[in-house]
């Protein structure tokens, strides 16, 4: 049986917003990332394009703080069980760094078409 209280909404919520203002104080990528986020957002609305695309521009900007979000808890459960350098600890540091890698060429790519496209480029 697992030692965790009852799911309770305020509770969880405040555990949450911990986490976050955590990682917003401690993770040098994390504060990039959402600087950029914040800078994109009024973009969103100065592009002409569709709801639907809107939705999509937004949702890649949610998805490089997700994965960056679950980087950092991947790099800090790693460091918890080990500080020593091995070679699986390295690995697992590598394939959260990919995924955060991944999210940004998914923003990217994405961002880059819709605008392209809102400026009838392509």
């Amino acid at each position: 049986m697992r030692n965790q209280p009852k799911y309770h909404f305020i509770k969880n919520t405040t555990y949450a917003l911990k986490g976050l203002k955590d990682i917003i104080k401690t993770e040098n990528s994390f504060k990039i990332e959402l600087v950029l986020f914040f800078i994109s957002i009024p973009l969103l609305f100065l592009i002409e394009t569709s709801l639907t695309n809107k939705i999509l521009l937004f949702s890649t900007l949610c998805l490089v703080l997700l994965t960056e979000a679950l980087n950092s808890a991947i790099e800090r459960a790693v460091d918890l069980v080990t500080l020593e350098h091995n070679i699986l600890a390295g690995r697992a540091k590598d394939a959260g760094s990919a995924a955060v890698f991944i999210s940004i060429m998914i923003a990217g790519v994405t961002w880059g078409l819709i605008v392209l496209d809102s400026f009838k480029l392509i």
